[in-house]
Protein backbone atom coordinates (compact mmCIF):
# COMPACT_ATOMS: atom_id res chain seq x y z
CA UNK A 1 0.00 0.00 0.00
CA UNK A 2 2.97 2.35 0.47
CA UNK A 3 3.38 3.09 -3.25
CA UNK A 4 -0.27 4.10 -3.48
CA UNK A 5 0.37 7.18 -1.37
CA UNK A 6 3.48 8.39 -3.19
CA UNK A 7 2.50 11.92 -4.12
CA UNK A 8 4.10 15.31 -4.55
CA UNK A 9 1.41 16.89 -2.37
CA UNK A 10 2.54 17.65 1.21
CA UNK A 11 0.36 16.60 4.14
CA UNK A 12 -0.87 20.13 4.81
CA UNK A 13 -2.25 20.34 1.26
CA UNK A 14 -4.26 17.15 1.80
CA UNK A 15 -5.72 18.79 4.92
CA UNK A 16 -6.40 22.05 3.07
CA UNK A 17 -8.11 20.16 0.23
CA UNK A 18 -10.30 18.23 2.70
CA UNK A 19 -11.21 21.44 4.51
CA UNK A 20 -12.17 23.23 1.29
CA UNK A 21 -14.41 20.35 0.18
CA UNK A 22 -16.13 20.03 3.58
CA UNK A 23 -16.65 23.80 3.76
CA UNK A 24 -18.03 23.92 0.21
CA UNK A 25 -20.51 21.11 0.83
CA UNK A 26 -21.55 22.54 4.20
CA UNK A 27 -22.13 25.97 2.68
CA UNK A 28 -24.16 24.49 -0.15
CA UNK A 29 -26.35 22.47 2.20
CA UNK A 30 -26.89 25.44 4.55
CA UNK A 31 -27.86 27.69 1.65
CA UNK A 32 -30.13 24.95 0.30
CA UNK A 33 -31.91 24.45 3.63
CA UNK A 34 -32.39 28.19 4.15
CA UNK A 35 -33.80 28.85 0.69
CA UNK A 36 -35.85 25.66 0.60
CA UNK A 37 -37.11 24.18 -2.64
CA UNK A 38 -36.66 26.71 -5.43
CA UNK A 39 -35.82 26.89 -9.10
CA UNK A 40 -32.25 27.78 -10.04
CA UNK A 41 -32.33 30.23 -12.93
CA UNK A 42 -29.75 30.60 -15.69
CA UNK A 43 -28.06 33.66 -14.14
CA UNK A 44 -27.62 31.93 -10.77
CA UNK A 45 -26.25 28.81 -12.47
CA UNK A 46 -23.82 30.89 -14.53
CA UNK A 47 -22.58 32.80 -11.49
CA UNK A 48 -22.06 29.63 -9.44
CA UNK A 49 -20.33 27.92 -12.37
CA UNK A 50 -17.88 30.82 -12.58
CA UNK A 51 -17.31 30.62 -8.81
CA UNK A 52 -16.55 26.88 -8.90
CA UNK A 53 -14.18 27.22 -11.83
CA UNK A 54 -12.41 30.12 -10.09
CA UNK A 55 -12.07 28.11 -6.87
CA UNK A 56 -10.64 25.15 -8.82
CA UNK A 57 -8.09 27.33 -10.61
CA UNK A 58 -7.14 29.03 -7.34
CA UNK A 59 -6.57 25.63 -5.76
CA UNK A 60 -4.41 24.62 -8.72
CA UNK A 61 -2.31 27.75 -8.13
CA UNK A 62 -1.95 26.75 -4.47
CA UNK A 63 -0.99 23.24 -5.57
CA UNK A 64 1.66 24.66 -7.93
CA UNK A 65 3.14 26.73 -5.09
CA UNK A 66 3.12 23.74 -2.71
CA UNK A 67 4.94 21.50 -5.21
CA UNK A 68 7.50 24.18 -6.02
CA UNK A 69 8.07 24.78 -2.30
CA UNK A 70 8.47 21.08 -1.45
CA UNK A 71 10.58 20.09 -4.48
CA UNK A 72 12.38 23.39 -5.16
CA UNK A 73 11.65 22.77 -8.84
CA UNK A 74 9.59 25.12 -11.01
CA UNK A 75 9.59 22.52 -13.80
CA UNK A 76 8.09 19.87 -11.50
CA UNK A 77 5.51 22.36 -10.25
CA UNK A 78 4.54 23.32 -13.81
CA UNK A 79 4.18 19.67 -14.83
CA UNK A 80 2.04 18.74 -11.84
CA UNK A 81 -0.18 21.81 -12.17
CA UNK A 82 -0.73 20.98 -15.85
CA UNK A 83 -1.67 17.42 -14.87
CA UNK A 84 -4.26 18.79 -12.44
CA UNK A 85 -5.65 21.19 -15.04
CA UNK A 86 -5.82 18.50 -17.74
CA UNK A 87 -7.45 16.01 -15.37
CA UNK A 88 -9.92 18.64 -14.19
CA UNK A 89 -10.87 19.55 -17.75
CA UNK A 90 -11.30 15.90 -18.75
CA UNK A 91 -13.50 15.16 -15.73
CA UNK A 92 -15.48 18.36 -16.31
CA UNK A 93 -15.97 17.37 -19.94
CA UNK A 94 -17.12 13.85 -19.14
CA UNK A 95 -19.48 15.29 -16.52
CA UNK A 96 -21.40 16.85 -19.42
CA UNK A 97 -22.58 13.38 -20.38
CA UNK A 98 -23.73 12.87 -16.78
CA UNK A 99 -25.76 16.04 -17.11
CA UNK A 100 -27.55 14.85 -20.25
CA UNK A 101 -28.51 11.65 -18.41
CA UNK A 102 -29.67 13.67 -15.37
CA UNK A 103 -31.78 15.80 -17.70
CA UNK A 104 -33.31 12.69 -19.21
CA UNK A 105 -34.13 11.25 -15.75
CA UNK A 106 -35.67 14.50 -14.52
CA UNK A 107 -37.72 14.83 -17.71
CA UNK A 108 -38.90 11.22 -17.59
CA UNK A 109 -40.11 11.57 -14.00
CA UNK A 110 -41.35 15.14 -14.54
CA UNK A 111 -39.37 16.30 -11.52
CA UNK A 112 -40.39 19.88 -10.66
CA UNK A 113 -37.42 22.25 -11.12
CA UNK A 114 -37.71 23.35 -7.48
CA UNK A 115 -36.89 19.77 -6.32
CA UNK A 116 -33.99 19.11 -8.66
CA UNK A 117 -31.41 21.03 -6.61
CA UNK A 118 -31.72 18.76 -3.56
CA UNK A 119 -31.47 15.61 -5.68
CA UNK A 120 -28.29 16.92 -7.32
CA UNK A 121 -26.72 17.85 -3.98
CA UNK A 122 -27.26 14.35 -2.59
CA UNK A 123 -25.96 12.89 -5.84
CA UNK A 124 -22.80 15.04 -5.61
CA UNK A 125 -22.02 13.87 -2.06
CA UNK A 126 -22.53 10.26 -3.10
CA UNK A 127 -20.32 10.76 -6.16
CA UNK A 128 -17.48 12.22 -4.08
CA UNK A 129 -17.50 9.31 -1.63
CA UNK A 130 -17.79 6.72 -4.40
CA UNK A 131 -15.00 8.20 -6.51
CA UNK A 132 -12.67 8.56 -3.54
CA UNK A 133 -13.05 4.84 -2.83
CA UNK A 134 -12.64 3.87 -6.49
CA UNK A 135 -9.56 6.08 -6.90
CA UNK A 136 -7.89 4.55 -3.85
CA UNK A 137 -8.63 1.04 -5.09
CA UNK A 138 -7.67 1.90 -8.67
CA UNK A 139 -4.44 3.57 -7.55
CA UNK A 140 -3.45 0.53 -5.51
CA UNK A 141 -4.22 -1.83 -8.38
CA UNK A 142 -2.15 0.23 -10.84
CA UNK A 143 0.74 0.36 -8.37
CA UNK A 144 0.66 -3.44 -8.13
CA UNK A 145 -0.29 -4.35 -11.69
CA UNK A 146 0.97 -1.91 -14.33
CA UNK A 147 -0.62 -3.91 -17.14
CA UNK A 148 -4.05 -2.77 -15.94
CA UNK A 149 -3.33 0.52 -17.72
CA UNK A 150 -3.68 -1.33 -21.02
CA UNK A 151 -6.99 -2.82 -19.86
CA UNK A 152 -8.27 0.59 -18.76
CA UNK A 153 -7.19 2.06 -22.09
CA UNK A 154 -8.99 -0.63 -24.09
CA UNK A 155 -12.10 -0.09 -21.97
CA UNK A 156 -12.05 3.66 -22.68
CA UNK A 157 -11.66 3.04 -26.42
CA UNK A 158 -14.64 0.68 -26.36
CA UNK A 159 -16.65 3.21 -24.35
CA UNK A 160 -15.73 5.95 -26.81
CA UNK A 161 -16.91 3.85 -29.75
CA UNK A 162 -20.20 3.05 -28.00
CA UNK A 163 -20.69 6.72 -27.08
CA UNK A 164 -20.11 7.76 -30.71
CA UNK A 165 -22.67 5.23 -31.97
CA UNK A 166 -25.25 6.27 -29.36
CA UNK A 167 -24.64 10.02 -29.76
CA UNK A 168 -27.06 10.47 -32.64
CA UNK A 169 -29.82 8.35 -31.11
CA UNK A 170 -32.61 9.56 -28.86
CA UNK A 171 -32.09 8.33 -25.29
CA UNK A 172 -34.99 7.01 -23.22
CA UNK A 173 -35.61 5.29 -19.89
CA UNK A 174 -38.33 3.07 -21.32
CA UNK A 175 -37.34 -0.52 -20.65
CA UNK A 176 -34.44 0.51 -18.39
CA UNK A 177 -33.59 -2.66 -16.38
CA UNK A 178 -32.61 -0.73 -13.22
CA UNK A 179 -35.91 1.15 -13.28
CA UNK A 180 -37.88 -2.06 -13.78
CA UNK A 181 -36.04 -3.69 -10.88
CA UNK A 182 -36.71 -0.77 -8.53
CA UNK A 183 -40.42 -0.84 -9.34
CA UNK A 184 -40.53 -4.56 -8.61
CA UNK A 185 -38.76 -4.15 -5.28
CA UNK A 186 -40.98 -1.40 -3.88
CA UNK A 187 -44.35 0.25 -4.47
CA UNK A 188 -44.06 3.77 -5.82
CA UNK A 189 -46.55 6.61 -5.51
CA UNK A 190 -47.86 8.28 -8.64
CA UNK A 191 -47.45 11.71 -7.06
CA UNK A 192 -44.72 13.80 -5.43
CA UNK A 193 -44.98 14.73 -1.76
CA UNK A 194 -42.80 17.83 -1.66
CA UNK A 195 -39.13 16.85 -1.36
CA UNK A 196 -39.92 13.69 0.59
CA UNK A 197 -38.55 10.35 -0.56
CA UNK A 198 -41.31 8.36 1.16
CA UNK A 199 -44.98 9.12 1.76
CA UNK A 200 -48.07 7.51 3.28
CA UNK A 201 -50.79 6.16 1.02
CA UNK A 202 -53.72 4.13 2.34
CA UNK A 203 -51.96 3.76 5.68
CA UNK A 204 -48.69 2.32 4.35
CA UNK A 205 -45.31 3.89 3.66
CA UNK A 206 -44.28 3.85 0.00
CA UNK A 207 -41.59 5.51 -2.10
CA UNK A 208 -42.21 8.71 -4.00
CA UNK A 209 -40.99 9.24 -7.58
CA UNK A 210 -38.22 11.42 -6.10
CA UNK A 211 -36.74 8.34 -4.40
CA UNK A 212 -36.64 6.56 -7.76
CA UNK A 213 -34.84 9.56 -9.21
CA UNK A 214 -32.21 9.46 -6.43
CA UNK A 215 -31.61 5.75 -7.06
CA UNK A 216 -31.14 6.29 -10.80
CA UNK A 217 -28.84 9.27 -10.22
CA UNK A 218 -26.72 7.10 -7.88
CA UNK A 219 -26.57 4.37 -10.52
CA UNK A 220 -25.51 6.95 -13.09
CA UNK A 221 -22.71 8.09 -10.76
CA UNK A 222 -21.40 4.53 -10.58
CA UNK A 223 -21.49 4.03 -14.35
CA UNK A 224 -19.76 7.30 -15.17
CA UNK A 225 -17.17 6.88 -12.42
CA UNK A 226 -16.15 3.61 -14.06
CA UNK A 227 -15.66 5.55 -17.33
CA UNK A 228 -14.02 8.72 -16.07
CA UNK A 229 -11.59 7.53 -13.39
CA UNK A 230 -9.48 5.41 -15.78
CA UNK A 231 -9.31 8.45 -18.08
CA UNK A 232 -7.50 10.59 -15.54
CA UNK A 233 -5.06 7.79 -14.67
CA UNK A 234 -3.85 8.21 -18.26
CA UNK A 235 -2.72 11.72 -17.31
CA UNK A 236 -1.18 10.99 -13.92
CA UNK A 237 -0.97 8.22 -11.33
CA UNK A 238 -0.47 10.67 -8.45
CA UNK A 239 -3.42 9.92 -6.12
CA UNK A 240 -3.73 13.51 -4.93
CA UNK A 241 -4.03 14.91 -8.45
CA UNK A 242 -6.49 12.20 -9.48
CA UNK A 243 -8.69 12.72 -6.43
CA UNK A 244 -8.58 16.51 -6.20
CA UNK A 245 -9.23 17.15 -9.90
CA UNK A 246 -12.13 14.68 -9.78
CA UNK A 247 -13.69 16.24 -6.71
CA UNK A 248 -13.36 19.84 -7.92
CA UNK A 249 -15.01 18.84 -11.21
CA UNK A 250 -17.88 17.23 -9.28
CA UNK A 251 -18.37 20.16 -6.88
CA UNK A 252 -19.45 22.36 -9.78
CA UNK A 253 -21.72 19.71 -11.29
CA UNK A 254 -24.97 21.08 -9.82
CA UNK A 255 -24.43 24.59 -11.17
CA UNK A 256 -23.28 23.21 -14.51
CA UNK A 257 -26.43 21.08 -14.75
CA UNK A 258 -28.76 24.07 -14.50
CA UNK A 259 -26.51 26.01 -16.86
CA UNK A 260 -26.41 23.35 -19.58
CA UNK A 261 -30.04 22.30 -19.09
CA UNK A 262 -31.02 25.69 -20.50
CA UNK A 263 -28.77 25.39 -23.58
CA UNK A 264 -28.51 21.60 -24.05
CA UNK A 265 -30.04 21.69 -27.52
CA UNK A 266 -27.40 24.19 -28.72
CA UNK A 267 -24.57 21.72 -27.97
CA UNK A 268 -26.14 18.65 -29.54
CA UNK A 269 -22.82 17.50 -31.06
CA UNK A 270 -20.96 17.56 -27.75
CA UNK A 271 -21.43 13.83 -27.18
CA UNK A 272 -19.42 13.15 -30.34
CA UNK A 273 -16.61 15.30 -28.96
CA UNK A 274 -16.68 13.41 -25.65
CA UNK A 275 -16.46 10.14 -27.56
CA UNK A 276 -13.36 11.38 -29.41
CA UNK A 277 -11.80 12.48 -26.09
CA UNK A 278 -12.33 8.99 -24.66
CA UNK A 279 -10.78 7.45 -27.79
CA UNK A 280 -7.77 9.77 -27.47
CA UNK A 281 -7.27 9.11 -23.74
CA UNK A 282 -7.78 5.36 -24.20
CA UNK A 283 -5.21 5.26 -26.99
CA UNK A 284 -2.78 7.21 -24.83
CA UNK A 285 -3.13 4.60 -22.06
CA UNK A 286 -2.67 1.67 -24.44
CA UNK A 287 0.47 3.27 -25.93
CA UNK A 288 1.82 4.65 -22.64
CA UNK A 289 5.01 2.54 -22.79
CA UNK A 290 5.53 3.19 -26.50
CA UNK A 291 4.69 6.87 -27.04
CA UNK A 292 4.98 9.50 -24.30
CA UNK A 293 2.42 12.22 -25.03
CA UNK A 294 3.27 15.42 -23.12
CA UNK A 295 0.65 16.68 -20.66
CA UNK A 296 0.49 20.06 -22.42
CA UNK A 297 -0.32 18.34 -25.71
CA UNK A 298 -3.05 16.27 -24.03
CA UNK A 299 -4.54 19.45 -22.59
CA UNK A 300 -4.44 21.15 -26.00
CA UNK A 301 -6.13 18.19 -27.71
CA UNK A 302 -8.96 18.08 -25.14
CA UNK A 303 -9.53 21.85 -25.37
CA UNK A 304 -9.55 21.80 -29.19
CA UNK A 305 -11.99 18.87 -29.33
CA UNK A 306 -14.39 20.55 -26.89
CA UNK A 307 -14.16 23.95 -28.55
CA UNK A 308 -14.54 22.41 -32.00
CA UNK A 309 -17.65 20.36 -31.20
CA UNK A 310 -19.27 23.28 -29.36
CA UNK A 311 -18.58 25.58 -32.32
CA UNK A 312 -19.95 23.03 -34.78
CA UNK A 313 -23.02 22.55 -32.56
CA UNK A 314 -23.80 26.26 -32.60
CA UNK A 315 -23.22 26.45 -36.35
CA UNK A 316 -25.33 23.41 -37.07
CA UNK A 317 -28.83 23.98 -38.34
CA UNK A 318 -30.21 20.63 -37.13
CA UNK A 319 -30.13 20.67 -33.30
CA UNK A 320 -31.14 17.55 -31.38
CA UNK A 321 -34.58 17.63 -29.78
Amino acid sequence: MESLFQTVAPTWLWLAFTGIVVFALFTDFVLLSRKGAHTVNFRQALNWSIVWVAVSLAFNALFWWAVRDSTSSVTEANTRALEFLTGYLIEKSLAVDNIFVFLMVFTYFAVPPAFQKRVLMIGIVGAIVLRALMILVGGWLLAQFHWLLYLFGAFLILTGVKMWIAAGQEQTLDGNPALRLLRKLMPVSQHYDGEKFFTLENGRKIATPLFMVICLIALTDVIFAVDSIPAIFAITEDPFIVLSSNVFAILGLRAMYFLLAAVAARFHLLSYGLAVILLFIGSKMVLIDVVKIPVLLSLAVVVLILAGTMWLSVRSSTPRH
